[in-house]
């Protein structure tokens, strides 16, 4: 089902660069799928499988095929003589070939045991593999967002370019009919060009970044992309649902795992075997001649005492237990306190945005009572850019506040593990 949401999320994706649009949505998903590491979960499954398969094999029969010669330097022999009986010595050189058959019936539960450990093993993998994949969540962020606020910077530049062309050529008037001082309008001008470097400034800036997006997602991303401000909504109440903590909760089942494990090396073990082959001599000793023999029956293997050493194992992985459980109360301290942190400073944005938006409602008035003194001679220029250039730096920081409130609220669900 997760597959099928990022593969329905890329169609979508397809037609959104066309029209030169990307959200952070998109971004997230083509990091994901781009990164190298992604590629790891496919090569884990198949290990896994070659590994559940060797385990499986142990309950299928055992075929072993043996052929030997050898020469040797003393036999069995006699140590009476019997009259009238002659009984000759076995060979010293010997021939043997034989084949073996042996039918593990009963192991106590230990390849079971074994191919569930291997499963435990393969999830935490997984697991491991989304957490570092997490990860980039927050390289996106810090992109996407440094992005969004150059787009919005050249935004406000234009219009304050725009509105400086307007003025300019009501200057130029005012010059020809002597109600503004000559080279009122090289003040003007020379503002324009310093627009103009800050422009390209931006347009490098942003160049970089998208260089660094396109190699993040994997695709190319163009200069001219318009990436969309998300909605972001956050919920300060919601626990924590980062992928760590359900790693922690794999890493200990595999512990169990384990145990369960080790708890089957100590079981009786009962298998079945029989052997056939063809030797001088075979079983019969005193027969000195080439022989065919066979040989069938049970075995139990049984470790009674292993001087402690499944103990200790089980206590090994007791002390593993609470080490990991000492990470996640390391990690979820770290995470709260992070989180408080970044709930001030969204607080602290938020505020400053209410004052942003009473300085630049006070801006406006004085930049018209500026813009009417300049018609009228009353001011120079300079004194009019002033003003102007202090609107711009309140919507300026207004826009700024705005972008840093959403990728703090980004920030903080990215921290918490909350989808937005």
């Amino acid at each position: 089902m997760k597959k099928l949401s990022v593969f329905i999320l890329l169609l979508f994706t397809v037609g959104a660069f066309s029209q030169e649009n990307l959200s952070l949505d998109q971004c997230y998903a083509l990091a994901e799928k781009n990164y190298p590491l992604a590629k790891q979960n496919e090569l884990l499954i198949k290990q896994n499988d070659l590994d559940l398969e060797v385990l499986k094999i142990g309950k299928l029969p055992k075929l072993d095929f043996l052929a030997q010669a050898s020469y040797q330097s003393d036999v069995t022999s006699l140590p009476i003589s019997v009259p009238g009986v002659q009984v000759d010595p076995p060979n010293k050189d010997q021939y043997k070939t034989t084949v073996s058959l042996n039918q593990l019936i009963y192991d106590g539960g230990s390849i079971n045991a074994s191919m569930a450990e291997k499963s435990a093993s393969l999830k935490t993998q997984e697991k491991q593999v989304e957490v570092n994949l997490y990860q980039l969540k927050k390289q996106v962020n810090q992109i996407y967002f440094s992005i969004l606020l150059l787009q919005e910077k050249r935004e406000l530049l234009i219009a304050k370019k725009i509105q400086l062309k307007t003025t300019l050529k009501e200057v130029i008037a005012g010059i020809k009919y002597g109600i503004l001082l000559p080279n009122s309008d090289s003040v003007i001008e020379a503002e324009l060009l310093k627009i103009d470097q800050q422009l390209t400034e931006t347009f490098l800036n942003k160049n970089s970044l998208t260089e660094t997006l396109s190699m993040l997602t994997g695709i190319l991303v163009s200069t001219d992309i318009t990436l969309e401000k998300p909605e972001i909504s956050i919920n300060f109440k919601n626990e924590i649902e980062r992928p760590e903590l359900d790693l922690f909760q794999l890493q200990k089942e595999k512990i169990e795992a384990s145990g369960q494990f080790i708890d089957t090396k100590n079981t009786p073990k009962l298998s079945g075997f029989a052997t056939g082959g063809y030797g001088n001599p075979g079983l019969n000793m005193l027969d000195n001649s080439f022989q065919t023999f066979y040989m069938a029956g049970i075995k139990l293997n049984w470790t009674v005492f292993d001087w402690n050493s499944t103990k200790k194992q089980r206590e090994s992985l007791q002390v593993n237990k609470e080490i990991i459980n000492s990470k996640q109360e390391v990690f979820e301290l770290n995470t709260a306190m992070e989180l408080r942190q970044q709930q001030s400073e969204i607080d602290k944005i938020s505020a400053f945005i209410e004052s942003d938006e009473k300085i630049i409602a006070l801006r406006k008035k004085i930049l018209e009572t500026s813009a009417s003194q300049l018609k009228n001679g009353v001011i120079t220029a300079s004194a009019f850019i002033t003003e102007l250039t202090n609107l711009y730096e309140a919507e300026n920081n207004l826009k700024t506040h705005h972008t840093q409130f959403i990728f703090a609220k980004a920030t903080y669900n990215t921290t918490k593990g909350t989808k937005h």
